[in-house]
């Protein structure tokens, strides 16, 4: 059992290094992609109504959206492309759609050794083909060059068109040798259940060029969000995500993956934590009662789940005035291993991770969140 430390045990600005497990950095306009865009579409967005991926994973005038002081100033952003988007772009650039917002609000805080880029940019929206591996790769090529190439403390997921696994998987392959990719981006909202053998030529080129699956929060398959349909707001879509995360942590674990791709790594981002050990004691019964059903599965769930699979620890679902609570969640996780530190930058959560969280955990434990775990995950 985990014992309480002290309310003023140490902090991450206090000597501590810290890895930040996922920033989620915009690109500023469609515009700043052109130099990485076909002329064929440099034109198509100049000319007509299509700009790209437009719907985006949190609504832009979500409070929990931007924290102050993340929007770059409006000089920073490329102008708009005419008249049709001159009016979004009045709305100010997105948030932490800069290196510069980036390196002042995260990299240069106390203690910050490095950071993983989980850009939520929502190519998976296009319907179009051709559109969506031209706009992944165009991204990629952007973060390589505004971000990867001018900051060595960065490392960055790569963007791909998960609605079409061919095409995602060839564009594993085109960016993977770069040294600043560490993980494959997926919505956790997809069209099919990841752990679908739809998804299996994914897998298997994820673990072949040795890079983490990133499963964060959000996505635009065009189904709903929920078993019953679409919900009125988007409240109860974000409450409702962290089933998301479990409906697709089971499909994973039951399908097999792990077994067929076992040094697969896969992080859930933005997934909360709180919810997993209950998951996990239900998955283990009902595995004891129906594993006829899925032979290959040689193992309890919770087995593949605590080797495999690392959480960001934000959202903190937790009373903020007793931290006992928390600490037995994550002792009934039954791994040091599981968990990772991520600001979620320009993200707004309600918890503060230091306070709520790591200045209770001994300190060995604390650091394994901070930094060594990360550390580990992504061989830096």
């Amino acid at each position: 059992m985990i014992e309480t430390q002290p309310t003023g045990g140490r902090g991450a600005a206090t000597g501590q290094a810290v890895i930040d497990a996922a920033v989620h950095n915009e690109v500023p306009s469609t515009r700043a992609l052109f130099p990485h865009l076909p002329d064929y579409w440099v034109e198509h967005v100049t000319n007509t109504m299509f700009k790209g991926p437009t719907e985006y994973y949190y609504p832009q005038n979500s409070p929990i959206a931007a924290r102050p002081g993340s929007r770059p100033p409006a000089d920073d952003v490329a102008a708009p492309i005419n008249a049709r988007t001159r009016a979004a772009a009045a709305a100010g650039p997105p948030p932490a759609s800069t290196l510069g917002v980036v390196r002042d609000q995260v990299l240069d805080a106390a203690g910050v050794q490095a950071a993983i880029l989980c850009s939520p940019y929502p190519v998976d929206s296009l319907h179009n083909p051709d559109a969506a591996v031209a706009f992944a790769s165009a991204f990629n090529d952007w973060l390589i060059a505004e971000w990867l190439d001018k900051e060595p403390r960065l490392r960055a997921s790569i963007v791909v068109p998960i609605q079409i696994p061919d095409l995602a998987v060839r564009e594993i392959e085109r960016v993977a040798g770069h040294p600043g990719f560490v993980q494959v981006a997926l919505p956790v909202r997809t069209q099919h259940p990841l752990g679908s053998r739809i998804y299996h030529s994914v897998w298997e080129a994820i673990e072949r060029h040795n890079l983490v699956a990133a499963v964060q929060f959000g996505g635009m398959p065009g189904n709903p969000p929920t078993p019953q349909g679409w919900p009125s707001y988007f409240y109860e879509e974000y409450v409702d995500m962290a089933g998301v995360f479990a409906t697709q942590l089971t499909n994973i674990v039951s399908e097999g993956v792990f077994d067929r791709f076992p040094s697969l790594r896969v992080v859930l981002v933005e997934a909360g934590l709180t919810w997993l050990p209950a998951h996990m004691w239900r998955f283990d019964k009902e595995w004891k009662n129906l594993r006829r059903l899925i032979p290959w599965v040689k193992r309890p769930p919770s087995e593949y789940i605590r080797e495999h699979v690392r959480l960001t620890i934000q959202p903190l679902d937790a009373p903020a005035d007793d931290p006992k609570r928390l600490l037995q969640v994550v002792d009934h996780l039954g791994s040091e291993e599981m968990l990772l530190y991520a600001s979620h930058f320009p993200r707004v959560h309600a918890a503060d991770p230091e306070r709520t969280l790591l200045r209770h955990l001994p300190e060995s434990f604390a650091r394994k969140i901070r930094s060594e775990n990360a550390r580990a995950l992504y061989g830096l």
